[in-house]
């Protein structure tokens, strides 16, 4: 996966807050918020609130965490900026903002990326790393703890810089969601009907992964800080979507394969709606509700 060697890494919408405290795991569990990548999440939705006070993350006035170091390391001035994943993550992320804003229009509002290490204190709730990356629509922020990257490639078989490409592309789907009102609609018929809530739950995932296609394909383009994405990448981006399929998740867990309890589609369906929004390159592909 190339960059741009010339480009300005922007960290001003992110919030590095990796070693300023946290561990431990959360007591409680069984919500999901926001759609994590990962169809196991363990933490809490406690609601709107501030900050714990062992816990990193966003404060009641919306202060963020020191970006001194990871701006050193993302500076021109480092030759090896994109051996580190942190600005991989930090440059994609900025690649995101500059193709969804020209793509809305007036429409768009930006997220916020906050890096995060063992636990962390959201607008929903808090979580530790074993939620895996997810996006918080109560803070519109994605939250990433750069450890599972590792347990991506060792443990789900998805190793690869455009596999890490994809996850956050993933998480910025659910940003669009949250600014053109489906996320707050699914939510809403959820609770109108609970008995098709991991319905509209798998919909909203595999609209994510159509979006992270979408993004995919306009990704190489002149003007964005990504270089050229051939089929090696794709076939990257291909193999973390199956990875992180509830049939697979459930598998490597050693339990049964039950459609019944999935929440975020099988391996084939994120595969085939990435591969949508990659072949069309148009959000409007991605109606994945249109089968419920």
């Amino acid at each position: 996966m190339d960059f741009d060697e010339n480009a300005n890494i922007d960290t001003s919408q992110v919030d590095d807050v990796r070693g300023s405290g946290g561990g431990g795991m959360i007591p409680g569990g069984g919500k999901t918020i926001g759609g994590g990548i990962v169809g196991l999440i363990l933490f809490v939705v406690l609601g709107l609130l501030g900050v714990n006070g062992n816990l990193p993350g966003v404060s009641s006035d919306g202060s963020s965490g020191d970006n001194t170091t990871l701006e050193e390391k993302c500076a021109k001035s480092n030759p090896d900026r994109f051996r580190e994943a942190d600005c991989r993550q930090v440059a994609t992320f900025n690649d995101l903002r500059a193709f969804w804003s020209q793509t809305l229009g007036a429409q768009y509002r930006e997220p916020r990326f906050t890096l995060f290490s063992q636990a962390v204190n959201t607008a929903c709730g808090q979580a530790t790393s074993a939620v895996g990356p997810f996006y918080c629509p109560g803070d519109q922020r994605i939250y990433i703890d750069l450890e599972f990257y590792n347990e991506l490639a060792s443990r789900f078989g998805a190793p690869g810089e455009f596999a890490q490409a994809y996850v956050i592309a993933h998480e910025f789907g659910h940003h669009i969601q949250t600014i053109n009102g489906t996320e707050q609609q699914v939510r809403r018929i959820q609770q109108r009907d609970p008995r098709r809530a991991n319905q509209y739950s798998i919909a909203m995932e595999l609209q994510a992964d159509c979006f992270a296609g979408v993004w995919t394909k306009a990704a190489s383009g002149p003007d964005g800080l990504v270089g050229e994405i051939g089929q090696q990448e794709i076939n990257e981006a291909l193999e973390a979507a199956a990875a992180v399929g509830d049939d697979r998740i459930q598998e490597k867990a050693g339990g049964q394969v039950n459609p019944e309890t999935w929440t975020h589609g099988s391996a084939e369906q994120r595969q085939q709606w990435f591969t949508t929004g990659l072949n069309s390159g148009n959000p409007d592909s991605c109606n994945t509700f249109s089968r419920l």
